[in-house]
C-alpha cells in the first residue's frame, strides 16, 4: 500500500481545493452505539466467528496470498473478543490479521484514526509500558453490529431462497 492510498483511506478530500493541493481531514464515523438484547449479540457474535473461520478455511483450496483484507480480520477478531469480554493484546490482533506485523500495525493505526479502535495500556503494572491492548471503540462496536446485522439478513434471505427452491423440485 502506498502512502497516498493509505492517506486516502483515512481522509476525505475537500472538493473546493480540487485545483490546488488538497487538504485532508479525518472522517468522523456517524454511528451511535445502541443497546442490543442478548440474543442479537449472540447471533452477531456467531456470524462474526463463522465469517472469520470461513476466511481461514478458504486457504485450504486457494493460496492465502490471493486474499488480503487485514482490517476486516482485525474487526471480526476484536468484535468477538469484545462480546466475550476478552482483552486483546496488540500483538494478538496483529497475528489475527494474517499479515506481517508492520502491515497489521499500520491498519490498527488507521482504524484508530477513524475512531473504530482504541488502545489501552496493560494497567496491571504502571511501570511496564511494553504491553498494550486494542479494542473496538463504542463507534466500532456499533458499526460492526450494524454490519453483522446486514450480513445475517443476507445469509437468512439466501437460505430461505434456497429452501424454497428445493421445495419446488
Amino acid at each position: 500500500m502506498t502512502v497516498r492510498s493509505m492517506r486516502a483511506t483515512i481522509t476525505s478530500i475537500d472538493p473546493s481545493t480540487s485545483s490546488r493541493r488538497s487538504h485532508a481531514r479525518l472522517v468522523e464515523p456517524a454511528i451511535v452505539p445502541e443497546l442490543l438484547d442478548a440474543e442479537t449479540i449472540r447471533r452477531h457474535t456467531a456470524i462474526a466467528r463463522e465469517t472469520y473461520a470461513i476466511r481461514r478455511r478458504r486457504h485450504k483450496a486457494l493460496p492465502a496470498d490471493l486474499f488480503g483484507e487485514p482490517t476486516w480480520d482485525i474487526l471480526l477478531d476484536l468484535y468477538v473478543a469484545a462480546r466475550e469480554d476478552r482483552r486483546v493484546p496488540t500483538t494478538s490482533a496483529c497475528i489475527g490479521a494474517h499479515v506481517p506485523p508492520t502491515t497489521a500495525l499500520r491498519w490498527l493505526r488507521i482504524l484508530e484514526a477513524r475512531g473504530l479502535v482504541e488502545r489501552e495500556d496493560d494497567g496491571r503494572d504502571g511501570r511496564d509500558g511494553r504491553r498494550t491492548f486494542v479494542r473496538l471503540s463504542d463507534q466500532g462496536l456499533a458499526a460492526m453490529d450494524k454490519t453483522l446485522e446486514v450480513l445475517g439478513q443476507s445469509v437468512s434471505a439466501l437460505s430461505d431462497s434456497f429452501a424454497s427452491s428445493q421445495r419446488t423440485i
